[in-house]
């Protein structure tokens, strides 16, 4: 009883603490957020502001997404060095515990933390994000006002030979496109000519551009209204083309990858998000065995911020390797499993180690 009774309480205080920051840093991030985007709409006068703060409350959980490592680190750092100042994990020790007893209630909670972030939060982020920009291009719908340079890239293979389209924004899943550029080489791989156009709508079995301007090589550029390019993309391949990786519901990341790949495009991204995530709850265990690392010593004689600036640097030092191995694994360079995985098994290996010698001899 008195076990499962200490337990419980661990839990219970390395939750709240982790949510309370993680929900501190969601509302500066919320101010920010909604502070700049109306002041970009001041222009607009169809951007109220509580059309702003509704945007900005469906784009924020997807930005908050990324600090939910930092939360769960200075959380449980700050929950250890609680809990040692108030002598509760002296007592806890006095009565028989271990340290790896009472880092197994913390552990646990960043683990259904992490399950909770992907399974439920991620999915419901990432849709809100979506309907957030789909807003976005409603009110204003042009770019340069509220949206980000996404630079969608289309490869595609039709009857007039390989066609590599750039736009600078795209909307409703894809089929609308803006600031248009268009590569067209021949099958046997020569340049046949190059498109630029204001706009390009999805119709079925052809790209139609407008305001298009044709340049070939050796004829002058003409300018025409509407130009027709031929494809075999569907609407549901543009979508998965079109929408970024960080994007994309975790229930449907697999599902865009097979998408992806279909329409003879590059699905590396769409793995290696759904391999971080997968990997995103013992990411967070890991987090609490490096903070345990740094936060369990007795402060009786001073040392504290000395011994927590080494725990945030080596909190800084995981998150950087583990973008480097992303971006290596976005590249191509390394597998997505491995990219992903790493930084977790790693970071939860050497925790275990320094406490192993710290508390163990």
């Amino acid at each position: 009883m008195i076990g499962a009774t200490i337990t419980r309480y661990f839990a219970l205080r390395f939750t709240r603490t982790i949510l309370a920051i993680f929900f501190t840093i969601f509302c500066l991030m919320f101010v920010v957020v909604f502070v700049e985007m109306l002041r970009r709409a001041s222009d607009n006068p169809q951007a109220g502001a509580a059309t702003v703060a509704l945007m900005t409350a469906m784009r924020v959980p997807a930005a908050a997404e990324m600090i939910l490592p930092f939360a769960v680190l200075f959380g449980s750092m700050a929950t250890f060095v609680d809990l040692t100042r108030k002598l509760e994990l002296v007592v806890a020790r006095a009565a028989g515990m271990s340290v790896w007893q009472f880092i197994a209630p913390p552990a646990l909670a960043a683990l259904l933390i992490g399950i909770v972030s992907v399974a439920i939060y991620n999915p419901l982020s990432a849709s809100m994000k979506q309907r957030s920009e789909q807003m976005e291009w409603d009110l204003f719908g042009v770019p340069g006002s509220l949206r980000i340079d996404h630079g969608v890239w289309l490869r595609q293979h039709g009857v007039d030979g390989l066609a590599i389209m750039h736009a600078m924004n795209s909307a409703k899943g894809g089929t609308e496109l803006t600031h248009v550029s268009v590569n067209i080489y021949a099958p046997k791989g020569g340049f046949l000519e190059r498109i630029e156009a204001e706009r390009a709508r999805l119709e079925p079995g052809v790209w139609a551009l407008d305001n298009a301007q044709v340049s070939a090589p050796g004829e002058a550029a003409r300018s025409v209204g509407s130009y027709m390019l031929a494809t075999e993309l569907t609407p549901e391949q543009v979508a998965a083309a079109t929408t970024p990786p960080q994007g994309t519901p975790f229930w449907s990341l697999p599902e865009m990858a097979a998408r992806t790949a279909s329409a003879g495009l590059d699905a590396t991204g769409y793995q290696l998000q759904f391999q971080s995530l997968l990997a995103r709850p013992l990411l967070l265990v890991a987090m609490v065995l490096v903070a345990a690392s740094f936060s369990l010593r007795f402060f009786r004689f001073g040392g504290v911020a000395k011994t927590l600036s080494g725990g945030v640097a080596a909190g800084f030092v995981l998150y950087i390797v583990t973008k480097v191995l992303s971006d290596l694994g976005g590249a191509g360079m390394i597998s997505p499993v491995v990219a992903a995985w790493s930084p977790a098994l790693v970071g939860s290996m050497l925790g275990t180690v320094i406490l192993l010698y710290s508390e163990d001899g």
